[in-house]
């Protein structure tokens, strides 16, 4: 297909009413989207893709300010059942040999170390850790946060194991 002056000005005035390529590709007849795409940028005709304004930088800080408390209010709510119960039954450290389906399997420690242990708690219905460790170990589906705030909570919790 060969652009013919006839093609080249109408495709400069559908061009310039705002048609899309589609539409200027359709009404010209004989060409794809594409080559009217080609074609245009070829001329130098201006883009009509409209970009959107951005946010002052004054707005920006203060919607990352929102989030961010949103983030904190968030990770204090998951936390909220330590506070509220404060008595954890103390660690009842288990070798591996030890461990029955009612013990907490939360290890701790490095395997390779001799002070490795497990926790030895009592664990959850249906979970094999117990009620600290389980905080740990699984989130809501769909509830998972940004990464940048992943330290407050580990030691918050080992503070609340420490005192229990």
């Amino acid at each position: 297909m060969s652009w013919t002056e006839e093609k080249v000005a109408k495709l400069k005035e559908l061009w310039g009413k705002g048609n899309t390529a589609s539409q200027i590709a359709e009404i010209i007849g004989g060409i794809s989207r594409n080559a009217v795409i080609g074609k245009a940028h070829r001329l130098n005709l201006s883009a009509k893709i409209k970009t959107r304004s951005a946010p002052t930088n004054q707005n920006f800080e203060n919607s990352l300010k929102e989030k961010n408390l949103n983030v904190k209010r968030g990770r204090r709510s998951k936390f909220k059942s330590l506070i509220i119960e404060k008595d954890f039954e103390p660690e009842n450290p288990k070798q591996l040999e030890e461990l029955d389906e009612n013990s907490c399997k939360w290890p701790i420690g490095h395997p390779d170390e001799k002070s490795f242990y497990f926790c030895g708690r009592s664990s959850l219905k249906d979970f094999s850790y117990c009620k600290l460790h389980l905080l740990y170990a699984y989130q809501p589906k769909g509830k998972k946060e940004e990464g940048n705030d992943k330290e407050e909570a580990p030691d918050y919790i080992e503070k609340k194991i420490q005192s229990a």
